[in-house]
């Protein structure tokens, strides 16, 4: 009976950990959530200090919503887990009761015998009206025993006791973080409806000004294939370089360990939020209008850096009219861009490390102070989409 109780009791304690540990990751993911969130609302501060409605006022309001929305049954994942968890903490509590009320009636069983056989007389009697030797041993060990299970009850009724309790506080505690959680839930919930409208108005007032809208298009699109066509025009250089002289081995080990890095790189901002997706995407007011992007565009508060993903070397450092100055690193055969710098920290040849900091961003003052990063991955020439690279 005990051997299956303790199992019952394993099991149910390590279902409970399994449980509390998803419980944790849900939690950091929802901080994690707030935070861009928090991100994205300093930038719209900005853009609402203008009073005309902008492509990119739009475009965070759409991150925003995307972000509530997964914040949202992030959320609800939490809520569910932990009424798995105190579902869970209440078995444990009921099967460590069960196995407390056990204990109590196997001790007091114990205190009675040990009643009727109390004074030292009737124990020594026992002993020596024993009918030889070996019975008197055998009757000494039985009335030791009788002692140590007595105490080692004793031990282990306070023990399930305490266990019980810390099962009540965790149950408690659990309830508590629920309702804190659900009431987040709520307000989140009331600020996506808000957000959602906010987003139906600023399309309204850009769907008034589509002539605006087609010649800006029209310019950022020039500006882009330009760029484009240097950054393909430096890479095909370098990869050529390459290939003709072949990679060293340290480049070799950097290109492998960067391709064991896809989906771990860090991002090449501190704080941002993808304003614009790899590949053709659709125009956010513009009807059947798309756009080609060779890589991800990463919007973040005004003043910040770009950051290096990986080990690499500074290969190439340019500008192009219209577009500000951008950076090349070469990992073995992979290549990173970052684009949009006023400021560049690094020079041609320099060695590089995860996370330093090689460039400022430009912060657009005529344009919301719209700070925007163009982020490129290439292997060798062929493009790559960063989200896929970056972790999340």
């Amino acid at each position: 009976m005990k051997k299956y109780f303790l199992i019952i009791i394993a099991f149910l304690s390590i279902s409970s950990v399994v449980l509390a540990q998803t419980v944790q990751q849900l939690e950091e993911e929802r901080r994690e959530a707030l935070r861009r969130i928090e991100a994205t609302n300093q930038m719209l501060t900005q853009t609402q200090r203008s009073q005309r409605s902008s492509v990119n006022q739009l475009n965070l309001l759409n991150n925003n919503i995307r972000e509530r929305q997964s914040l949202i049954g992030t959320i609800n994942r939490e809520v569910s887990q932990l009424n798995q968890e105190i579902i869970m903490l209440g078995l444990q509590q009921q099967e460590l009761t069960n196995r407390l009320n056990v204990l109590k009636a196997d001790y007091a069983r114990l205190v009675q015998e040990s009643y009727l056989k109390r004074s030292f007389h009737n124990k020594i009697m026992f002993v020596f009206s024993a009918e030889n030797f070996n019975q008197s041993m055998r009757r000494l060990r039985y009335l030791q025993e009788f002692t140590t299970h007595r105490r080692e009850q004793v031990a282990e009724i306070q023990r399930v006791s305490a266990e019980i309790d810390e099962r009540h506080q965790q149950a408690e505690q659990h309830r508590l973080t629920r309702l804190s959680v659900s009431q987040q839930r709520e307000a989140e919930v009331r600020r996506l409806a808000q957000d959602q409208t906010a987003q139906q108005r600023v399309i309204n007032d850009l769907r008034n000004q589509e002539q605006r809208l087609q010649r800006e298009l029209r310019e950022q699109q020039q500006r882009a294939e330009r760029l484009n066509r240097r950054i393909q025009e430096l890479i095909t250089e370098e990869t050529r370089r390459a290939q003709r002289d072949g990679l060293t081995p340290e480049q070799q080990l950097i290109s492998g360990n960067f391709e064991a890095n896809r989906g771990r790189l860090p991002w090449p901002v501190e704080r941002g939020t993808i304003s614009g997706r790899f590949g053709r995407q659709p125009h956010p007011v513009l009807r059947n209008v798309t756009t080609e992007n060779q890589g991800i565009f990463i919007q973040t508060p005004a003043g910040s850096v770009a950051r290096a993903v990986f080990d690499g070397e500074v290969v190439q450092r340019f500008s192009v009219p219209g577009n500000n100055n951008a950076i090349i690193i070469q990992h073995g055969m992979y290549f990173t861009v970052y684009a949009n710098l006023t400021e560049i920290f690094v020079r041609v040849g320099e060695r590089v490390t995860p996370r330093q900091q090689i460039g400022r961003i430009f912060t657009d003052t005529e344009n919301d102070n719209r700070t925007e990063l163009e982020f490129q991955i290439r292997k060798e020439t062929t493009t790559l989409n960063p989200e896929l690279w970056i972790a999340r």
